[in-house]
């Protein structure tokens, strides 16, 4: 049987799956008094489609290797973009670019790079779409963190401002605490591999049929490298939005 009739064969038990877990999110919302029944059925139901899309583009990515500079850009813009809107501040969509990207590609470079991942479509464009993902995370975790503590501790902010330092200089300590806490989701897991959960790259690895130390193998280059990458976006975002904050972020809001 091929995997095209495998995939067709699955779709009952996956749907009753998928709903049967809306469902019990819903449900324990309610419960909860979350009252957030109707953003799970859009978050389930673009989720579904969004995948059977991206799967649809993928599978002609890597028929067609040339197109998969093209998915990459698109994958950094939307990252970027989302990212951007959720700092809500002005004209952040380049820093925000740079931030996910610079992380990104410097991460999938050293793996390529040294042999460890072969330079293919098939292998290089999953591993740096998810350093894409982690760097939007972390990259949206860091500066929206940075401009709340900078409303929050205006006055010192001010103060240091109105002592003549740059708007760098007056956030530098609030960035790095910004940036530190941004990175602690890609930290714990990191460190908590194989003893709290199993990522995700590893399961599909062995739900596909891979070796454990092969899924390993993989599991570790993406682990280190979203910590790489992660790790670059927050600097670099932090750094950005510091050099930019002369008035509380509040009043700065796009």
């Amino acid at each position: 049987m091929t995997s095209w009739q495998d995939a067709v064969r699955d779709v009952g038990p996956v749907a009753l799956a998928l709903v049967l877990l809306a469902a019990i999110a819903v449900g324990a919302g309610a419960a909860g008094g979350l009252r957030q029944g109707r953003d799970v059925g859009v978050a389930v139901a673009r989720a579904v489609v969004q995948i059977v899309v991206v799967g649809l583009v993928l599978a002609v990515v890597l028929r067609t290797p040339a197109l998969a500079p093209a998915y990459l850009a698109l994958a950094l813009a939307v990252a970027s973009w989302t990212s951007a809107r959720r700092l809500r501040f002005p004209r952040s969509w380049p820093l925000t670019a740079l931030a996910i990207g610079l992380g990104a590609a410097t991460a999938a470079a050293v793996v390529v790079g040294v042999g460890a991942l072969e330079p293919r479509a098939l292998q290089v464009v999953p591993f740096t779409a998810q350093l894409i993902g982690g760097a939007m995370s972390a990259t949206t975790l860091a500066g929206r963190r940075l401009l709340d503590d900078v409303e929050g501790g205006w006055p010192l902010v001010e103060g240091w401002l109105a002592l003549g330092a740059t708007p760098a200089r007056a956030v530098a300590d609030l960035g790095r605490t910004a940036a530190t806490r941004a990175l602690a989701p890609a930290l714990d897991q990191t460190r908590t591999v194989g003893l709290v959960t199993l990522p995700g790259a590893f399961v599909g690895l062995l739900l596909g049929g891979a070796s454990p130390l092969e899924a390993a193998r993989v599991q570790l280059l993406v682990l280190v490298g979203l910590v790489a990458a992660e790790t670059i976006a927050v600097v670099v975002v932090t750094a950005g939005i510091g050099r930019r904050v002369v008035t509380k972020p509040q009043r700065l809001g796009s």
